[in-house]
């Protein structure tokens, strides 16, 4: 027999099958460690520019702070908007006041869905909320929606 088709275990696997395989797997490990999860494929600038930093502006400033979630116009007088993907639920209790609450009930955690009939609502288990002060006008839950910090820079609402 050949060392071409010598035995590697209980198998008839040759050893050269046996070390194509081992080569693939190696290939495959330096190829995912070459890749980023943000899917640029790479944490290092392919222009020959300078690195962006991936937290905060590059000019200094904070960028998702100041990003806008919503405008004003979006945000009806006596209602809401539920911002899931941005963390937060914008209400506007009376004209030009905006408020921010957390979009997770208090309850069980389970995220609020709506904002209607003056109240934020969880459609979990029925607990509703103040758009005012995000206080529990209808339980099971028992606890406010803790409030969220956002600004309004002419019509376009940010978290602070």
């Amino acid at each position: 027999m050949s060392d071409d088709q010598a035995l590697t275990g209980p198998g008839t696997q040759t050893r050269r099958t046996l070390l194509t395989g081992v080569g693939a797997v190696g290939a495959a490990v330096v190829l995912a460690a070459c890749g980023s999860d943000d899917g640029s494929g790479s944490d290092t600038p392919t222009s020959g520019g300078p690195a962006v930093p991936s937290t905060g502006d590059a000019g200094g400033g904070d960028r998702q702070g100041s990003q806008s979630l919503a405008t004003t116009a979006d945000i009806p007088v006596g209602g809401g908007k539920v911002l899931a993907a941005d963390g937060v639920v914008i209400t506007q209790p009376s004209a030009g006041q905006f408020k921010g609450f957390d979009p997770i009930c208090t309850h069980q955690n389970c995220p609020v869905t709506n904002v209607d009939g003056g109240t934020i609502n969880c459609t979990c288990h029925g607990s509703k909320f103040s758009i005012e002060d995000g206080s529990v006008k209808a339980g099971p839950a028992t606890k406010p929606l803790p409030p969220k910090n956002i600004k309004v820079t002419g019509d376009q609402i940010s978290l602070a």
